[in-house]
């Protein structure tokens, strides 16, 4: 990607925070879309997290992907890795490993909105595997799909249960964006926490140590940091709760005291009550025949289905199929 290509993608993040702000801020249950954690220090921070005793999706889709990435490489026989929200991590290595060994990989496309935490990943996985092509892509996966390179056929994968992160509509629709980039027999690689006991999910987003707690506030640093805004973090309760109902713990932010916090490169200034919350993330928990269901209403024919031996985690393989 050039240097204008770059700087073009930061205008239209930028410019996206600001839509995004304007509306959640200004509306009348505040809130903020989860993608804006994952600057460099998000990442730092949910990276932290992911090693916590309470946080198990990590753990339960590492054990997935470590016994059956072999699988995905034979399955596939993937020229082209695609990950969906850039990451370094040692699930990500584990499909790089097991498709350089079947043979196939030409190429590894990291996407995330964040250039500084892109830049990190790729220039780690560029330094681990230097036979790879690695071509990063600055953009949102919500709506720069179409940017997507490489070479058919390619695997999308998108885990760590992200996909928990969208309203069911918004999922629908995200879901379908992906088989329309895709060509007909290529595969979508997908990561989903399943329901299970409150208890378990609650202590999985709201950690004894806070390092959850830190993440949540970094989407104020977010914004101080891109539109100058004037938020204090130390001023926001972190809150995690399941909502039974819906199926999703949610994530907030709550205000401690009455405060009103100026954003100029929103051209906003936001009060907030005593006690207002900030909704920072949703996160879904799924059962097997509904992640089928949703997959099969995108475009996508069920190959696969693996969960880890205590079955808190699923993960899917499927074939993008004729419209």
């Amino acid at each position: 990607m050039t240097e204008a290509d770059l700087e073009s993608h930061r205008r239209d993040v930028t410019a996206e925070l600001r839509a995004d702000v304007r509306e959640g801020l200004t509306a009348d249950q505040k809130w903020l879309p989860p993608k804006w954690f994952y600057d460099a220090e998000g990442s730092k921070l949910f990276e932290k997290i992911t090693a916590l005793p309470e946080y198990y999706p990590t753990r339960s889709e590492r054990e997935v992907l470590a016994r059956r990435a072999a699988e995905v490489a034979g399955q596939t026989g993937a020229h082209t890795l695609v990950e969906l929200g850039s990451g370094s991590s040692e699930k990500t290595r584990l499909l790089l490993d097991a498709l350089t060994a079947h043979g196939t990989l030409e190429a590894f496309v990291p996407m995330d909105v964040s250039e500084s935490a892109l830049a990190e990943a790729a220039a780690a996985i560029t330094a681990d595997y230097p036979k790879l092509e690695v071509r990063g892509v600055v953009g949102d996966f919500t709506q720069h799909l179409q940017l997507l390179p490489g070479t058919a056929p390619r695997v999308v994968a998108f885990l760590g249960g992200t996909i928990g992160n969208f309203l069911p509509g918004e999922r629908a629709e995200f879901l379908r964006s992906v088989r329309d980039v895709l060509g007909e027999g290529e595969w979508l690689l997908l990561g989903t926490d399943l329901v299970k006991d409150p208890e378990t999910l609650e202590r999985a987003y709201d950690d004894a140590a806070g390092v959850t707690a830190a993440f949540n506030r970094n989407v104020l640093r977010v914004i101080n940091a891109e539109l100058g805004a004037d938020f204090d973090p130390d001023e926001f309760d972190h809150v995690a709760h399941w909502d039974a109902e819906h199926e999703w713990i949610e994530m907030r932010l709550r205000a401690r005291r009455r405060i009103e916090v100026r954003i100029p490169g929103a051209d906003l200034i936001v009060p907030f009550a005593e006690g207002e919350h900030i909704r920072t993330e949703v996160s879904a928990k799924f059962r097997p025949d509904g992640v089928e269901a949703e997959l099969n209403a995108a475009g996508f024919a069920l190959e696969r289905w693996w969960t880890d031996s205590q079955e808190r985690f699923g993960v899917s393989l499927a074939r993008s199929v004729r419209a």
